[in-house]
Order: structure tokens, then C-alpha cells, then sequence
């Protein structure tokens, strides 16, 4: 039977270079104070003898994990994936590795992911929580480093998107095209997005008098939107509003079934602006959330954080309207 080959430990490395153990873990992890060539000879060594160091002694030693967690309240939606794309890539060019919770909607299960993957990494990123403002800057104090992903708290670096911004600018594009019964099909109730489109609502029916705009409690994911159907239909409305793309592809998907014409008898404007929104039938109108850049953004202030920086500043980007084939004028 052969045999296995002898496992390269440090201290084969150290009787390689002919320095001490210490010196050999300086060398390796980067530590300034070794003198350059005799940390050129180290490496050397661990070269010559193929050595890999072992990440649990390593952060041992560092007190480093060089993983940091996420928690996402929806790891199927597409629009939390990409934002995960662009963190998770971001991270990897730093040698980090990304922990990835999902709380599947849960304030519960999100307050105690939160607590007990820190434990296990070096930094926490939540993302959309979905937790009351209270109990999240309750939390966030406990939490360092923390970076929030589309929510804030008094001085926690955060990145989000202005969902706000965004609808208002779908309702005025409904407008234009001569709407004036909407319903809008709002998604979960701890959603803090949702909180910034009730307001935009509220300033656009103080603005449009004249319009008949409705709401309509949904949730957040296709099944949501096709159930709604019915209601959307019964409503009188001439263009529906959905939460996100999942909820208006099913309900784009449903009321077509029932003979309804997009956009002829109905608009239909989704939001996220997921990989898949310009392949329905007929394309749909969306507003593009810029997801991988606010993983990216998000990463680039715990970086800092894990450096002992001040973070860059908060950071707050606009979705840009996307229109495609669910919208027209309404019927006449």
C-alpha cells in the first residue's frame, strides 16, 4: 500500500528558511516588521515545499475568520441573489469568503442570525431587514462591524436604493400615458422599501386629485401576484403597479389567462428589473434596481471597517425606469 505523503507543516518551512516559527508566521501573513528578503526566503520555502497554511490556525493567530456574513429575508427572490453576486465577488478579490443566511421573511430568525453568525465571522451585512426601526438600532449596536443593506441606523454605514423616488416616477409616466384608476399590489409589511412607497403614494394622490389610486395588500413573489388577479381585474383599474417583477410576471401571467390584454385593457409595471423581466410575454415595464452595484458598495465599506477606517458615506442610488411592452394608454 503506498504511502501518504507527509503533511508540510511551519516548522518545516522554518528549518527550510533557517528562521523560527515566528518568524515564518509574520513572514507569511505580511507582517511589515520581517525584513524583506529574509521574508522573500520564507515564502521561497513554503514554495519549495508546496506548503498551504491552515485557515483555522491562521485565524487563531489573526483572530480573523476572513468570512463575513449576510443575511437576506428572501434568498429565491433575483434581486437579493445579484446583490449577492456583486458583495460575494467584491469579497473573493479581498481573499473573504461570504456567509449567507436566509430568514425567509422571519424578524425572529433574522435577529438571531444576525447575533450568531457574527460570532462565527468578522462582520455582518443585513440586507433589507426586515425587523421595526427600534429593534434594528437596538441591534446594530451590538453588531460592529455591521454595514445595513437598504436600511439605515444612526452611525452604521449603509447602502440602499430609493424605492420611493423610483415609483413616484412610475406613477408619473402612468399619468402621462393618460391613467387614472391605478392600484398598486404592496408586498411585505415589514418591508422598509414598501414604507418609502407609501410615501411616494401619499405625495402623488396629494398631487393628482384626480386620479383614483388604490392599494392592494399582496406579497412578494409570483404565487402573490397571480392570486391577485381577480381583485386587480374587479377593480376597474386600467394599470397595476406590482411590489417587485415576481409579483407582476404571476399576475401578468394570471390575467392573461383570463383573457385580459396587456397592455390593451391593462398596464402592468413590475420593479427590480430581474434577469428574466425583458423575456416575458409581452416585455415588462420595470425599474432597474442596480443591485450588483449596491453589493459592491456594500462590501467596499466593510472593508474599511475590517481595516479600522472611517467607511465612505452612505451611499443612496435611484432605480431607472425601463420601459418596455406592459404599458400603454389606457383603454378607451
Amino acid at each position: 500500500m503506498a504511502r501518504r505523503p507527509a503533511v508540510v507543516t511551519i516548522a518545516d518551512v522554518a528549518a527550510r528558511a533557517g528562521v523560527s516559527l515566528s518568524t515564518v508566521s509574520r513572514a507569511l501573513n505580511g507582517n511589515p516588521t520581517v525584513d524583506p528578503a529574509l521574508a522573500e526566503r520564507v515564502r521561497a520555502a513554503a514554495a519549495e515545499l508546496d506548503y498551504t497554511a491552515n485557515p483555522w490556525a491562521r485565524s487563531l493567530v489573526s483572530g480573523r475568520t476572513q468570512t463575513i456574513a449576510v443575511v437576506v429575508p428572501d434568498l429565491a427572490n433575483p434581486t437579493f441573489q445579484t446583490i449577492l453576486r456583486g458583495l460575494g465577488r467584491a469579497a473573493a478579490a479581498d481573499d473573504f469568503h461570504v456567509l449567507v443566511s436566509d430568514s425567509a421573511e422571519s424578524v425572529d430568525a433574522e435577529r438571531t442570525l444576525a447575533t450568531t453568525t457574527r460570532r462565527r465571522t468578522d462582520g455582518v451585512i443585513l440586507c433589507a431587514p426586515r425587523m421595526p426601526q427600534p429593534d434594528l438600532d437596538a441591534l446594530a449596536a451590538t453588531l460592529t462591524p455591521l454595514v445595513l443593506v437598504n436600511r439605515t441606523s444612526p452611525d452604521v454605514a449603509s447602502v440602499r436604493a430609493d424605492y420611493g423616488a423610483a415609483l413616484r416616477a412610475q406613477l408619473d409616466d402612468l399619468h402621462r400615458l393618460g391613467h387614472r384608476r391605478i392600484l398598486h399590489l404592496s408586498g411585505a409589511p415589514g418591508s422598509a422599501s414598501g414604507a418609502q412607497r407609501a410615501k411616494a403614494l401619499d405625495a402623488f394622490t396629494a398631487a393628482h386629485p384626480e386620479v383614483d389610486l388604490r392599494r392592494l395588500p399582496c406579497g412578494v413573489d409570483a404565487d402573490a401576484g397571480a392570486a391577485a388577479a381577480d381583485a386587480v381585474l374587479d377593480s376597474g383599474a386600467t394599470a397595476a403597479l406590482a411590489f417587485n417583477d415576481l409579483v407582476a410576471v404571476g399576475l401578468l401571467d394570471a390575467v392573461r389567462r383570463r383573457g385580459c390584454r396587456v397592455p390593451d385593457d391593462l398596464s402592468i409595471v413590475g420593479f427590480d428589473d430581474i434577469p428574466f423581466a425583458r423575456f416575458t410575454t409581452p416585455a415588462l415595464t420595470t425599474a432597474a434596481v442596480p443591485a450588483e452595484e449596491l453589493g459592491r458598495a456594500a462590501w467596499v465599506r466593510m472593508r474599511a471597517l475590517l481595516s479600522g477606517e472611517a467607511p465612505p458615506p452612505s451611499l443612496t442610488l435611484v432605480p431607472e425606469t425601463v420601459v418596455r411592452a406592459t404599458t400603454g394608454p389606457p383603454p378607451s
